[in-house]
């Protein structure tokens, strides 16, 4: 077996990947801290194709260089807002039709392997921040709670695995 070189990959450039149909996910980052962890959803997001990512409270914001570090030009193709609360983001995504997921352990959560999204819905997941978890206040104005089925002595994912998995599962659940 042989790996494939770049220019075999036949990748979208930043205008047509814009153009292209997008999954209909928006990913809200509630108050994550670490810009490598940004960076990363920048980037999965963007091999998902998800429609747009909303950065909120203390996530930092596009362009820096430790976000580009990891994120390697996911920057410029995923459509994305800043919003000075993540409520505010949940109150945009709720009038714009999205249903409001947050991504979190807590009582009544649906584990991911047993959510199936429907069709023709708009979902906005929420991830938070890497110690506190989605936030409190955003928990009390959800419509559903998934939570990553775990099995280990660790009591939590690294949001960035968090945010593969999940969108992959929605990929997987809705694209194909």
């Amino acid at each position: 077996m042989r790996k494939l070189k770049l220019d075999e990959l036949k990748r979208a450039s930043v205008d047509e990947f814009k153009a292209q149909d997008k999954l209909p996910v928006a990913v809200v980052l509630d108050n994550v801290r670490s810009m490598h962890n940004i960076g990363s959803i920048f980037r999965t997001s963007d091999g998902f194709a998800v429609e747009q990512i909303c950065l909120c409270g203390i996530t930092a914001q596009p362009p820096h260089r430790e976000i580009e570090k990891t994120a390697l030009g996911a920057t410029q193709s995923v459509n994305w807002t800043y919003y000075e609360t993540p409520l505010q983001a949940v109150e945009q995504l709720r009038k714009a039709g999205y249903r409001i997921i947050a991504v979190e352990q807590a009582e009544n959560s649906t584990m991911l392997n047993e959510f199936t999204p429907l069709d023709n819905e708009k979902y906005a997941l929420i991830f938070g921040n890497e110690v506190n978890g989605v936030s409190d206040e955003v928990m009390q104005h959800i419509d559903a709670c998934i939570e990553i089925p775990q099995f280990g002595t660790k009591h939590s994912f690294n949001i960035v695995v968090s945010a593969g998995i999940v969108l992959w599962d929605f990929f997987a659940k809705m694209a194909m």
